[in-house]
């Protein structure tokens, strides 16, 4: 799928892209380009920008960091996060066994669920500097709520990318699941992390190298849809969503 979704065959890309705008009913009005035949290949459409007032910037603390629909959101309860009605995983399981998993013995969190039509592009729910980032190698399970109603452990089972940030709430978590389909996400401070796939944990420190990201700003991307995990500290701020909600880029959280 990696390589079909880069195939630059004018043909056979547009023909696709065309099927899955009317497939999945996607609106390319909000697309800075809105002609099929203005992207090289499939990835390049599926990743696609946003006119510049397509989504506008909450004032409020934090924001909506994807479009999507809310798969489930509450608080952490003794490092416990569920994944769906009788199903629950550990924010150690979910960090691949980071130390720093004890710090989110409590607080809250939020998981949201991106499918094909939506914006695929990543934006920062908060002002926040990165301090590392890890490569967690797994399954690409569907992350679908079927999935999600019958598969123990999906999210800390599939591939993802595990973000850390300070920010004047403490430490964040910020987690990029892969799924079916989904063998590659990127970030903005490293570009393309998968491929080429590892089979151990990998770490990247940036805690000496000043990266700071604002509120709003392009995180990553996903080449093909999946879902983001949002882990938060203890604190006042409880997130105003609910289960099934459907979400857009930029709008408050709090």
């Amino acid at each position: 799928m990696f390589r079909f979704a880069r195939i630059k065959n004018v043909w056979l890309k547009d023909r696709f892209i065309a099927w899955f705008v009317r497939s999945y009913q996607v609106d390319l009005s909000e697309a800075v380009r809105e002609n099929i035949e203005d992207y090289q290949h499939f990835n390049d459409f599926f990743t696609r920008a946003l006119k510049p007032n397509a989504r506008k910037i909450s004032d409020s603390l934090i924001v909506c960091p994807v479009d999507g629909k809310v798969s489930k959101v509450g608080n952490i309860n003794n490092t416990q996060i569920i994944q769906a009605k009788n199903h629950r995983y550990s924010v150690r399981q979910l960090l691949g066994n980071d130390a720093r998993s004890v710090e989110f013995k409590a607080g809250f969190f939020a998981t949201i669920y991106l499918s094909p039509k939506d914006y695929h592009r990543i934006h920062m729910p908060y002002d926040g500097e990165l301090i590392s980032m890890s490569y967690i190698p797994g399954d690409l399970f569907s992350v679908n709520q079927i999935t999600a109603e019958n598969l123990d452990g999906l999210f800390a089972r599939n591939e993802r990318i595990v973000c850390y940030f300070e920010t004047e709430f403490g430490l964040c978590v910020f987690v990029l699941v892969g799924a079916i389909f989904v063998g590659s996400m990127q970030t903005v401070w490293h570009g393309q992390i998968n491929p080429p796939y590892q089979k151990q944990i990998q770490h990247f420190d940036y805690s000496n190298e000043n990266i700071s990201l604002k509120k709003g700003q392009e995180l990553g991307r996903f080449n093909m849809g999946s879902t983001v995990i949002m882990l938060m500290p203890n604190q006042a701020n409880k997130f105003s969503l609910k289960k099934a909600e459907v979400v857009r880029m930029g709008q408050a959280l709090v």
